[in-house]
């Protein structure tokens, strides 16, 4: 509990700005100390100094009302001195020294020539800036070529001082938020889009260096899919999806079918002298005429009716074609799959992250997209490695392929035997409470497309509710833990959770969030079509086609989404009631009423300011570390909150929680509705999944019946270095017999190597 000397004290700024003592930017700098010389330390080590150092400024300004920023900090170093602590004292001070000199090189007028350098950078053209064409092969102005000359680091340091106002920066240092892809603030890139790959290939595009024609087969289909991929991961912060790439790869089947007959009727007709006896022009039009690949060969009558061998003839030239066309179809996502993983973006820094939804269409081009696509998943990389991109998402909903009757049911269960083996696909669920009120029938837009990572974009109050076209601007997270531990039961302070405090500090950090969103969003409006070639000039993003290169952004990115997230419901729950929301119906309870609030609010904000403001259940990765790292040199370790390494993934029941299937579902599927900016349920399964597909499909049916938006599995995967089987090993490879630590000998690594391939 902060002592009550330090709330009439003043903290005077290096800039003169005067603001109120905070005992928790002592420790957040303390912790940075500590964190700069030890990989791992006691955290008492750190709240010891901390009160070393109120013990101190306590005795010494006890008659003062101000005290400045460096006095705090010379205390700082003082104390570690005196503690011992020699490494932690001198990387602070060297620290300090740097920051100031980092100052100098922002603010002293001497070095103005840096700061404008950099502004040049950031937040000029290259027409108007040499050094962003210093690179032929770079593009200056593309948000990528800027992030190579900037450097992650300089570029946060750069927003931060530069670009946003101070209590946006101070919140984010602080650990009361988290900005996303801070990194990226000055280029104005988005964090992902809904590609509509119908768009692109209905007049073919230009990636900015070059222009692409029209896909004639289904490979080139397939091809530029992952180009546009590539292109738009340079433009972008975040992920690209397709968000319905069974219906944008069928007509490339159907070309690629016509193609097929053509040839295999005419080796035929030609092999057996009939060539001259049919009018083989009108035959190529009423290919061409063709709709589908599953025909009635009665259209071909005038062409046979002379001959029974003609009838045959055709009979096997269709049936030859249609295996040709599954074949290629096969090899075309076969190479989808494999450019993905390995083909580069970001100046080679990474492959793009991917993502492709599919599984509704019932065509039987569709249909053959979607069972090949599953199949050169199973099949893996060249070696039997799993495939981490695309992330694949099969969309489930009744009537298509859910029930046992459904057209496409074979499918879905193609899809639970898949994910059995290779974790992917991923399921959503359209017939879910949230997704289900947007379906058009016949228009598979309406349908939700979810990135692999979980985003999620329908609902838009500034034009159509549809997926292509479409995605997230920028999203930033709430630490809810942190306000759940300041006014919750987890320090002893109080017997009884201060709910009031506790919404009245969450509705002041949703209220910063929301005017930060939208700092950054004016950024991104102030970009022209000119800064991103591909996103916008081929009109990837919704409306995008109908700018010319001035035309500010404004009118095209209000139809994407800006995100209020939060991690840690579980220790929220806990710090405020001592239960998270899977040990009781208490805590359940409380925690819908949390997340319904930051909904609320968040339907407040979109109805204000006509944008489309969404509530995320923010994945937990680093972020959730660096929150609990913060917090736990502030409070301590407090049991169930600070006490591991980590807060716990949105609103899921803690993975060191046990529990069943159906319980985890049943109280996770309650959140979903009210995070409309996306959402994911993983359950974890133990032993081999593959040999038990119908236990596999009945747990994403639990996920389907308790309104999960969108949901994963996740079992033990292994793979045999040598002979590259994938599933589950125990004490034998099932594949090769080879035991583990066990040497094969070389003829059999070879041929090995020869079946990966």
């Amino acid at each position: 509990m902060e002592r009550e000397f330090f709330n009439d004290i003043i903290v005077v700024k290096r800039s003169g700005q005067r603001v109120n003592f905070n005992a928790t930017k002592v420790a957040i700098a303390i912790k940075k100390g500590f964190d700069s010389v030890y990989d791992e330390y006691d955290e008492k080590e750190v709240n010891t100094v901390k009160e070393k150092v109120l013990d101190h400024i306590e005795k010494n300004y006890k008659d003062r009302k101000t005290i400045g920023v460096e006095d705090i900090q010379d205390i700082i170093e003082e104390v570690l001195k005196k503690m011992k602590y020699t490494e932690v004292y001198e990387s602070f001070k060297g620290y300090r020294e740097r920051r100031a000199a980092s100052r100098d090189a922002f603010v002293v007028k001497q070095q103005h020539k840096f700061v404008k350098a950099i502004e040049s950078l950031g937040l000029k053209t290259a027409a108007e800036a040499d050094a962003k064409r210093e690179n032929a092969n770079v593009d200056g102005d593309g948000p990528m070529g800027t992030m190579l000359h900037f450097g992650s680091t300089v570029s946060k340091e750069f927003a931060k001082a530069y670009l946003m106002d101070s209590k946006f920066a101070r919140a984010h240092d602080e650990g009361a938020i988290h900005i996303h892809d801070l990194d990226f603030w000055a280029m104005g890139t988005t964090t992902c889009t809904q590609i509509d790959l119908s768009k692109l290939f209905k007049n073919g595009f230009s990636t900015g260096h070059g222009f692409l024609r029209t896909p004639n087969s289904i490979a080139s289909y397939t091809a530029l899919a992952a180009i546009a991929i590539q292109a738009n991961q340079n433009e972008q912060h975040g992920g690209q999806s397709i968000p319905a790439f069974d219906y944008y790869m069928a007509p490339g089947v159907l070309k690629t079918f016509k193609k097929d007959f053509k040839q295999e009727l005419n080796n035929l007709l030609d092999f057996e002298g009939f060539l001259n006896l049919v009018n083989f022009n009108k035959v190529i039009e009423t290919i061409d005429k063709l709709e589908t690949i599953e025909i009635d060969l009665s259209e071909f009558n005038e062409f046979t009716e002379k001959s029974e061998r003609l009838k045959e003839i055709f009979n096997a030239a269709y049936n030859n074609a249609l295996k040709k066309t599954d074949r290629q179809t096969y090899q075309a996502m076969e190479a989808f799959i494999h450019n993905l993983n390995t083909m580069h973006s970001r100046a080679g820094a990474q492959v793009p992250f991917s993502s492709v939804n599919f599984g509704t269409d019932t065509s039987p081009e569709g249909r053959m997209v979607i069972k090949n696509y599953l199949l050169a998943t199973d099949s893996g990389l060249g070696h039997g490695e799993t495939p981490i991109f695309p992330i694949s998402i099969f969309k489930v909903k009744e009537g298509v392929n859910y029930n046992k009757e459904d057209p496409s049911y074979d499918l879905f269960r193609l899809a639970c035997r898949v994910s059995a083996k290779r974790l992917f696909p991923n399921f959503s669920f359209l017939d879910s409470s949230f997704n289900k009120p947007f379906l058009v029938d016949g228009d598979y837009t309406t349908e939700v497309g979810y990135m692999g990572c979980r985003t999620r974009v329908l609902a838009n109050v500034c034009g159509p509710s549809v997926t292509p076209g479409r995605g997230n601007l920028s999203f930033t997270s709430i630490n809810l833990p942190r306000i759940g531990i300041k006014y919750g039961i987890a320090l002893g302070e109080r017997s009884k959770a201060d709910m009031k405090a506790f919404y009245n500090e969450l509705d002041e950090m949703m209220e910063l969030v929301k005017n930060q969103l939208l700092q950054r969003f004016e950024c991104q409006c102030s970009k022209t079509r000119s800064n991103f070639k591909f996103l916008l000039g081929s009109g990837v993003w919704i409306n995008s086609e109908k700018m010319d290169n001035t035309t500010k952004l404004r009118t095209v990115l209000k139809h994407g989404t800006l995100s209020i997230g939060f991690i840690g419901l579980a220790e929220t729950l806990k710090a405020l009631i001592g239960e998270h929301h899977g040990e009781s119906d208490k805590a359940q309870k409380l925690g819908i009423e949390i997340v319904k609030h930051m909904r609320e609010k968040c339907d407040e904000f979109t109805k204000e300011y006509n944008l489309n403001f969404t509530c995320l259940a923010t994945p937990a990765e680093g972020l959730s570390g660096r929150f609990v790292a913060i917090d736990r040199s502030i409070y301590g370790k407090i049991k169930g909150v600070t006490d591991r390494d980590y807060y716990t993934n949105s609103f899921h029941v803690p993975v060191y929680y046990k529990t069943s299937v159906k319980h985890k579902m049943e109280v996770e599927g309650k959140y979903h509705t009210f995070t409309n900016a996306g959402h994911i349920s993983y359950v974890e399964l133990d032993g081999d999944t593959v040999n038990n597909v119908d236990a596999f499909e009945s747990v994403v049916r639990i996920m389907h019946d308790n309104d999960i938006g969108y949901g994963a599995i996740n079992h033990p995967v292994d793979r045999d270095p040598v002979c590259g089987y994938v599933g589950v090993i125990k004490d034998v490879c099932p594949r090769c017999g080879r035991h583990e630590c066990e040497g094969v000998e070389m003829e059999k690594i070879n041929c090995y190597d020869c079946i990966g391939r």
